[in-house]
């Protein structure tokens, strides 16, 4: 079973909520939350993640 590389936001605290980020799986991004790094989470196709975050860009 190949291992995802999950990377923390560069938004996050050190001991805050966050969320991590695994770029590494073909046609996947997959999302979880760094508390629970043995858990669940959750994939989403690569373009649906990058108009997630650029819509969060544009917040003021």
């Amino acid at each position: 079973m190949k291992t995802h590389c999950f990377e923390k936001s560069s938004y996050s605290e050190p001991k805050g909520e966050c969320v991590e980020v695994a770029r590494n799986i073909p046609r996947t991004v997959a999302v979880r939350d760094s508390k629970r790094s043995g858990g669940p989470y959750l994939t989403v196709a690569p373009a649906a993640w990058d108009a997630f975050t650029a819509g969060l860009r544009r917040q003021p």
